[in-house]
């Protein structure tokens, strides 16, 4: 049965909060898609990093219901205002933190998160731009998209439980395959959920796990990166 869209007509009213966008549905998409994993994993912790307008963790929270604990963050003071408004309207449970990444729940939060989704200022933009707590930190990553996911990438291993899992968007200016040869050397495995290309930009929603938590038998390190064929 298909999940719907959690209600985010009141986004707009919040200036400098990011609307859900192609890059947020084909998060949704990938999500509901994964919805067997997901049960069968039975999260207890679930966090999502900047969450601006709240729709994802909203999404989420359909998808598992009242069995795990929700947390999202977000550093922009009003795309804190948006998500508590997106979980209001759609009866979501979530605990929001206004916070860099995941600084406001370190060390609590421990190798104790079940679920952790980041759709992460991506676009290739001068570094100076990422400075900013405003609508432009919500896109803008720096030298190749990739310095604000960088920083949270070496947090993911002390985020994560034994049986944790990582939904990442990125794009192809992101050098997905670096990203999964340095996940490779913390003891993850990648996997292409989703794939879509949206105007100039090819997104794609990887999926990191332990390996210690996988039965796989081949891990001879082949390619993050799908056939290219897009999929929905």
């Amino acid at each position: 049965m298909e999940i719907p869209t959690p209600d985010y007509r009141h986004v707009s009213d919040y200036k400098d909060v990011y609307e859900p966008a192609e890059d947020t549905f084909l998060l949704l998409d990938a999500l509901e898609k994964e919805k067997s994993f997901l049960e069968s994993i039975r999260p207890t912790i679930t966090v999502e990093v900047g969450s601006g307008s709240g729709v994802v963790s909203a999404f989420v929270s359909k998808i598992l219901g009242n069995s795990t604990l929700y947390f999202c963050t977000d550093r922009n003071h009003k795309a804190a205002l948006c998500s508590n408004k997106t979980f209001k309207v759609n009866k979501a449970n979530v605990n929001v933190v206004l916070t860099d990444l995941v600084s406001g729940l370190l060390p609590k939060l421990k190798n104790s998160v079940d679920l952790l989704i980041f759709n992460p200022p991506y676009v290739v933009t001068p570094s100076d731009e990422i400075k900013g707590s405003g609508i432009t930190a919500s896109w803008a990553g720096g030298m190749h998209g990739r310095e604000v996911m960088d920083t949270f990438f070496q947090l993911v291993p002390t985020l994560l439980s034994d049986k944790g899992v990582l939904y990442l968007v990125v794009i192809k200016e992101n050098k997905p395959d670096e990203i999964k040869a340095m996940f490779s050397n913390m003891g993850f495995l990648c996997d292409v959920v989703m794939t879509r290309r949206s105007g100039p930009e090819f997104l794609m929603i990887l999926k990191f796990t332990r390996k210690s938590a996988n039965n796989r038998t081949d891990n001879s390190g082949s390619l993050c990166l799908s056939s290219g064929k897009n999929s929905s």
